[in-house]
């Protein structure tokens, strides 16, 4: 994979399992959002394959790609909302691209900011959201179609330790109901955390090369 005129990421062979808890780690520039964005299809390798689902995702049309994503969320870095619209309508703003019906939802849009500790912020603004609830929405976002997947692109980087805590536990709990959970982070005290709960892999860029425990793949 080449970005910006210099190879990024090569000579990757990696299958992510249904199920499966993995850790993405490398540092500052090493490609994690990249490799992230080209599980998703966001961004095309410019050398090999990348299957999503069984489908080669250069053979996939514009509509193919986008009916994809419904099977993924994301949770971006830099979290984004409509910060004119409350808590409860941006959430929901999956449901209203794909043209679900938002009254037959609501019950499951009430029950999922339950889950994430914020049903009473259903119509509070974006702005008046603090980072650990600005994060805990965004997951939700991510979530609100039932993915098969989530991949969580630094989401603890601008929260506490009490805060990521209470994040991990939510994405322990996807991954018990038989979610895969891919994240990339720096934070080691994360892995750690995680790793007494959950049998979670960790990934590591290095040398635009993943490997897992030292180990190419």
């Amino acid at each position: 994979m080449s970005y910006g005129g210099g190879e990024l990421l090569s000579d990757i062979s990696f299958k992510l399992q249904p199920g499966s808890f993995h850790f993405l780690t490398g540092p500052s520039g090493a490609g994690k959002t990249t490799f992230l964005k080209l599980c998703y299809g966001a961004l095309m390798p410019t050398a090999g394959h990348v299957r999503l689902f069984g489908a080669d995702v250069r053979a996939m049309t514009r509509d193919d790609v986008a009916m994809m994503r419904r099977r993924v969320g994301v949770v971006h870095q830099d979290v984004q909302f409509l910060d004119h619209l409350p808590l409860a309508d941006n959430v929901a703003l999956p449901l209203t691209v794909s043209g679900r019906d938002l009254l037959s939802e609501n019950s499951n849009l009430n029950e999922l900011l339950n889950w994430v500790g914020l049903r009473s912020r259903a119509d509070a603004r974006p702005p008046e959201l603090s980072g650990g609830e600005r994060q805990r929405a965004a997951l939700a976002r991510a979530v609100i179609m039932s993915p098969d997947i989530v991949l969580a692109d630094e989401p603890t980087g601008n929260i506490d330790w009490e805060m990521s805590q209470r994040l991990l536990q939510l994405l322990v709990e996807l991954n018990r109901m038989g979610k895969t959970i891919m994240i990339a982070t720096h934070d080691l005290n994360l892995i750690r955390a995680a790793k007494s709960q959950v049998q979670a892999r960790v990934l590591r860029i290095s040398n635009r090369r993943l490997q897992l425990a030292g180990a190419d793949l």
